[in-house]
């Protein structure tokens, strides 16, 4: 792999995105479930796609969440659910979207109790140690990050 020539310098200008623009767009744009650009995804590390081109807004998130909470209940997943997100721009709408259908679907759900961010590994730690010694009612989670995205897509 090679390396960026920037990599580890300073954005520059051309590289911000305006966030309360991302942030609207997040809440405001619906996508288009004929077109394939705007439809939920999975690659290998999750759903991505810019909130500014309809392809990741809070109906994917709430779609999203609400197929995990009918995977649990056919899987017989019972236990907490833990839940975190990172500093990056669409993660805290995203988290706020996710618990929203959590709660409304009466999943126990596990988060920082001072409410500061929660990094994959934090969250993964959390569940295993949860986990430890259990056979039943067992815990998972979601990480909500759009981590090496590109900035328009909330990275």
């Amino acid at each position: 792999m090679v390396a960026n020539s920037r990599a580890g310098q300073p954005a520059q200008p051309e590289d911000l995105v305006d966030l309360p623009h991302l942030v609207t767009a997040y809440y405001s744009i619906q996508p288009d479930p004929g077109d394939v650009a705007q439809q939920v995804a999975f690659g290998t590390s999750g759903h991505r796609g810019s909130a500014l081109a309809g392809a990741f807004n809070e109906a994917h998130i709430l779609a999203i969440t609400q197929a995990i909470v009918e995977y649990r209940a056919a899987h017989g997943i019972s236990g907490p659910l833990f839940i975190g997100r990172d500093t990056h721009g669409l993660s805290e709408p995203a988290w706020v979207s996710a618990l929203e259908v959590l709660a409304a679907n009466d999943v126990v759900v596990m988060i920082d109790s001072r409410d500061r961010y929660t990094p994959t590994p934090a969250v993964s730690h959390a569940i295993l140690s949860y986990n430890r010694g259990r056979t039943e009612a067992l815990a998972d989670g979601i990480v909500v990050t759009p981590s090496h995205n590109p900035p328009s897509d909330g990275g």
